[in-house]
């Protein structure tokens, strides 16, 4: 029996529907498949396998390789089904999505049709980006990462050739790199060892090692019915106990890896494993598993756009019936007939895969250009629209030095040129405030330097733990606050101090409203001698600490009140209610909250801020009466929306209160 994987073998199709199920039920939130997602990996195996056998049989048999059929066949196998999936997502997704994620969605279909997903979805992911869940087209970073190995592979193997021999071991050798770099990048960058091909190269590359081996020891797959049994225990193991987060892929990624070649090896043996891969019902799934996977993930992420999320189980089978028919008849109208075109069928293969290339690429760039194509939708959805958009800032002059006072810590300047006189330190709600505070700077020509971290808080002597945050994140906020700390006196030309926080946030322990389900624990630092207690008590003393320690550089400190909150407002969602019928257009409910129940929110934090402007050591900047009246706090300011969500202001509102910030920057330099 001929060695490399030729001939059909219908327990690969049954592996194939194996990985494609995980995939598609964990994605439509079937429990128990925590790691459903490893049937990505069970894919690369298998695609490195088939692909790799089948180049390096022609290598071994013909001295070369017929570059050129070899991309026919690929484009023949691939590209038709992924430009019927990718036409009618932009046809859904333009009576869909808002402006905001049809941009977005833009730039992805750009990306995915030049094979290049994989990497602007590593380069996407940020504190504020958009969900995984508004990702229409987020799953073709998978096929990104197959599109560059079948770049590379070729080429790879032309290239040394005249090294024949000792092709394998420079294969074992990259693999085992690879998977060194793909282990150690797990811990300090997981985002970037998930997507980016050199670090999932090694996946592939024990396909195709395997593929190899069983061409030069001429195997027929044939070893023991031991192989299938551990190899599907290690790929189930996988799928049900691997869980999402920072610690994948690394090691856990093994699993499934050396499951699904321990299949492979043992694949012709006459084992119940195998008969019950080569079942006719798995093989289907595996047939039509390319289409499955294409389909399903747009039918789940712009139905659950459209809907607001499932209403329970049923209705999320009803849309996971939907993905299964289309995927049906993508397999059986796209991508069958295009597969089994014979007579001179390249020129209009290449042709139509040019034409429908460019087509796509122009309509990403019309999207993107064209800022999602706001008026797709009335006025009054485009209020809450433009300030789902207006949360971006210029932040290119950040820097991170390397060496200095505030070696380590991203330091942004603001304002003129020029050794920085006014630091404004804090969270999140600074960078929301950045344009303002800039404006002020500008206009008072004086230059200032910016420091924040998303849900660290700008005090001393305290650490933190947050639900939002991987515990890297929260060591790293430590390290910078003692930076600052150190390194603070030892900027001579600073000579006026700003901190802005969600100060309810870290009194009460945790968000409100729709955010309600974020935490964030503080405790005191080892040797701080602050009180264990509740913790605004603890808020009390290290805020009460840190002005203290502040004003023997700065003089009288100056604090931004936090602005009021309004718990259920997110102008995301408030744009998706209204634009599909799910809020009715005079609710207003969720654009104000009652002025007591906004101040009774913020009382814990804001005591200990008062105590210290009425004992003249802090000046606190109050933006409350630009945003509230006797009754309510409002959104809504001169028609406009002026949040982004329930805590942060767009940047519309900030520069509307630039002025705020022009005692700061006014202050001449105060006695201490």
């Amino acid at each position: 029996m001929s060695a490399r994987p030729s001939g059909y073998r219908p327990e690969i199709d049954g592996l194939r529907s194996i990985a494609v199920l995980a995939v598609v039920l964990y994605h439509f939130g079937l429990p128990g498949l925590s790691g459903g997602f490893v049937g990505v990996d069970v894919f690369f195996v298998l695609s490195g396998f088939l692909i790799g056998g089948i180049l390096w049989s022609e290598l071994i048999e013909t001295g070369r390789i017929r570059v050129g059929a070899f991309y026919l066949r690929r484009i023949r196998r691939l590209a038709p089904a992924y430009f019927a999936m990718a036409a009618v997502s932009f046809l859904v997704a333009w009576f869909v999505l808002l402006p905001f994620e049809f941009r977005a969605f833009g730039k992805a279909l750009i990306a995915a049709t030049v094979y290049l997903s994989n990497v602007h979805f590593y380069r996407e992911a940020g504190y504020f980006d958009i969900g995984a869940e508004d990702k229409v087209l987020l799953h073709t970073w998978s096929l990104a990462v197959e599109e560059q190995f079948y770049i590379v592979l070729p080429f790879a193997l032309l290239l040394l050739v005249r090294w024949r021999r000792a092709l394998p071991a420079i294969m074992v050798g990259a693999a085992i790199l690879s998977l060194l770099a793909c282990v150690r990048l797990t811990d300090t960058s997981p985002t970037a060892a998930f997507y980016l091909f050199p670090f999932r190269a090694w996946e592939l590359l024990a396909g195709v090692l395997l593929a190899i081996a069983g061409h030069q020891k001429n195997l027929r797959w044939v070893v023991h019915p031991a192989l299938s049994w551990a190899g599907l225990g290690l790929v189930l193991a996988g799928i049900v106990m691997i869980t999402p987060g920072p610690g994948f892929p690394g090691l856990q990624a093994l699993a499934p890896v050396i499951g699904t070649v321990l299949i492979l090896a043992n694949g012709r043996d006459v084992n119940p494993v195998n008969r019950a891969l080569s079942h006719p019902a798995p093989v289907f799934i595996g047939v039509i598993s390319y289409s499955l996977y294409l389909w399903h993930w747009p039918v789940l992420t712009l139905s659950q756009y459209w809907r607001g999320g499932y209403s329970g189980a049923v209705e999320a089978a009803f849309w996971l019936a939907l993905a299964f028919g289309l995927s049906v008849l993508s397999w059986r109208y796209v991508e069958r007939p295009v597969r089994r075109m014979r007579g001179p069928a390249t020129l209009p293969l290449v042709g139509g895969t040019v034409l429908a290339s460019v087509a796509l690429l122009a309509l990403g760039a019309l999207v993107w250009k064209g800022d999602g194509m706001a008026g797709r939708f009335a006025p009054d959805v485009r209020t809450h629209i433009e300030a789902s958009a207006d949360f971006n800032q210029d932040w290119s002059r950040c820097v991170t030095p390397e060496s200095g006072p505030l070696a380590g810590v991203e330091t942004c300047p603001i304002g003129p040129d020029g050794p920085p006189e006014v630091l404004i330190w804090g969270d999140s709600h600074l960078r929301a405030m950045k344009e303002g505070i800039e404006r002020a700077a500008f206009d008072a020509n004086r230059p200032a330097l910016v420091i924040w971290h998303a849900g660290c808080p700008p005090l001393f002597d305290v650490t933190k733990t947050e639900s939002a945050a991987t515990p890297a994140q929260d060591a790293d906020c430590t390290r910078a606050t003692e930076t600052i700390r150190a390194g603070l006196s030892q900027i001579k030309s600073l000579k006026t101090l700003l901190l802005v926080g969600r100060w309810s946030y870290y009194a009460e322990g945790q968000g409100s409203g729709i955010d309600a389900h974020n935490r964030i624990a503080l405790a005191p630092a080892p040797e701080s001698n602050l009180p264990v207690g509740p913790q605004h008590t603890l808020f009390n003393a290290a805020l009460t600490r840190t002005v203290a320690e502040l004003r023997a550089q700065f003089g009288p400190v100056f604090v931004l009140r936090q602005m009021p909150e309004v718990p259920e407002y997110a102008s995301r969602e408030v744009a998706r209610d209204l634009a599909h019928g799910r809020m009715a257009r005079d609710d207003q409910s969720r654009f104000a909250v009652p002025r007591f129940a906004a101040k009774a929110r913020a009382a814990r934090a804001e005591a200990p801020l008062f105590a210290l402007a009425r004992a003249g050591r802090i000046m606190l900047i109050d933006g409350w009466p630009r945003l509230c009246d006797a009754r309510d706090c409002s959104v809504m300011q001169g028609g406009a929306a002026w949040y982004f969500d329930n805590n942060h202001l767009t940047n519309r509102a900030a520069i509307a209160l630039s002025d705020l910030f022009a005692p700061v920057f006014a202050l001449p330099a105060v006695a201490k």
